[in-house]
């Protein structure tokens, strides 16, 4: 294993990875209830970033209060947040690691609930509820799109004022870009609905604004083109996909990060449909996450596409092996995950509790007194 391509550096964007095992964006709901970042979220960040040269992708951050919708996610928006931001940004980094902020918004996904708490309106690209007896969005208008435009701007500048590497879009999993993609959610007849071109303006359109504010080698985008979480799911995705990620190329952001079709949002599934017209189109880095074994990875990366350069995501198996990349790259068991305590908003339980490896505290230990003879 230690042999894999999985262990060769990586070129990304402005930054190197020194191996192609990273954490997927992962929500945790221990934010603030005013969506703030927390010393819970530092330390767990620190853990994860513990290998030099990984690259954490932060868990979906909202880019404005109008376009929240879940209770204790943290946003990117106001100054306490970007300053909150930086303390786990500094901490990533003391840890020689990277780490991307996510940004998104949540469109007709929002929680009814937590939207009437605090008190924004739930909108979409079309009157269309995720499902029967979900909330009936608002039609977004053209000032609307242009202001989600502008908050993914300054968004992202907030995101490298607090010291992120980069940020990827979430165009994925049923959130507002991806509701504006595809057809099955976006029935406008306007310059942003109703034929593949328009629909893939408003995504497009953010990519080149955000590129243009912090620059394409600090920008990644999130696909999901087979889910149908969140109800999404079109017959054919390839076409349009093929149009974003295309548009995309030509901007020259620093990845694409896919979402396999066994995955769906949160939970597993039993796609079969491959990814192989996305790899065929991008030439540059790109992400692939999709609950993948230390072992497929492997074959991912040096079998199945050893001319490409790809970098595995993993989302569960980081929740509960903060020493991940030692564990897979030394061949250990790994601890295994509780599902029960990934989402228990603002708590240490499943989320600082899981151990490091005996033998990676070992290694932890030699590296620090080497350090401290060579300084003698």
């Amino acid at each position: 294993m230690a042999q894999s391509r999985l262990y060769k550096p990586l070129q990304i964007g402005n930054i190197e990875v020194k191996h192609r095992i990273g954490m997927a964006p992962l929500t945790r709901l221990r934010a603030t209830e005013d969506r703030v970042p927390t010393d819970l979220m530092k330390e767990y960040y620190g853990q994860r970033a513990v290998e030099p040269g990984t690259l954490l992708i932060a868990e979906g951050t909202f880019i404005s209060a109008i376009c929240g919708g879940f209770p204790h996610a943290p946003g990117i928006w106001r100054e306490d947040q970007v300053t909150a931001w930086k303390q786990i940004t500094d901490e990533v980094h003391r840890k020689g690691s990277f780490i991307y902020c996510q940004l998104f918004a949540m469109g007709r996904a929002a929680d009814v609930e937590t939207s009437r708490r605090e008190g924004v309106p739930i909108l979409a690209p079309s009157a269309l509820p995720i499902d029967e007896g979900a909330a009936v969005p608002r039609e977004m208008t053209i000032g609307e799109i242009k202001q989600t435009i502008q908050d993914f701007v300054n968004a992202s500048k907030n995101a490298i004022r607090a010291g992120f590497d980069g940020v990827e879009v979430h165009l994925a999993n049923g959130y507002l870009l991806d509701q504006f993609l595809q057809e099955v959610s976006n029935k406008r007849d306007d310059e942003y609905g109703g034929s593949i071109e328009n629909r893939s303006r408003l995504p497009d359109e953010v990519i080149k604004a955000v590129s243009a504010a912090i620059g394409p080698s600090r920008v990644g985008l999130r696909l999901s083109p087979w889910s149908r979480f969140q109800g999404m799911g079109i017959d054919n995705p390839i076409p349009q996909h093929t149009d974003i990620i295309t548009k995309a190329s030509k901007i020259g952001i620093a990845y694409i990060h896919l979402i396999e079709s066994r995955v769906f949002g949160s939970q597993d599934g039993e796609g079969s449909e491959t990814l192989d017209f996305a790899y065929n189109l991008w030439k540059g880095p790109i992400l692939v996450g999709g609950g993948y074994t230390p072992q497929e990875a492997q074959v991912l990366v040096d079998e199945k596409h050893p001319d490409k350069d790809i970098l595995v995501i993993f989302g569960r198996h980081f929740i509960s092996n903060p020493d991940l990349v030692y564990r897979v790259k030394q061949g250990l068991a790994l601890n295994a995950h509780n599902r029960d305590t990934f989402y228990r908003i603002q708590s240490a339980v499943g989320y600082l509790d899981y151990p490091y490896s005996a033998r990676f505290l070992d290694h932890l230990e030699s590296t620090k007194s080497q350090a401290s003879s060579a300084r003698v």
